[in-house]
């Protein structure tokens, strides 16, 4: 999750998010948009960066 928010706070995108246990779910979604924005997209590839380096 730190890694993330530090990712989230560089693009000042602030994704709705919760965690319990060892799940974090993550909602890509822009509220003032009314959906899904290139912004959403763009956090969602450092999303899968963080979490599937090569």
């Amino acid at each position: 999750m730190t890694a993330i928010a530090l990712e989230a706070e560089k693009l000042n995108h602030h994704p709705d998010w919760s965690n319990s246990y060892n799940k974090v779910n993550i909602a890509l979604t822009n509220h003032d948009a009314g959906g899904v924005t290139q912004l959403d997209f763009k956090l969602a590839e450092i999303i899968d960066r963080v979490f599937n380096p090569k």
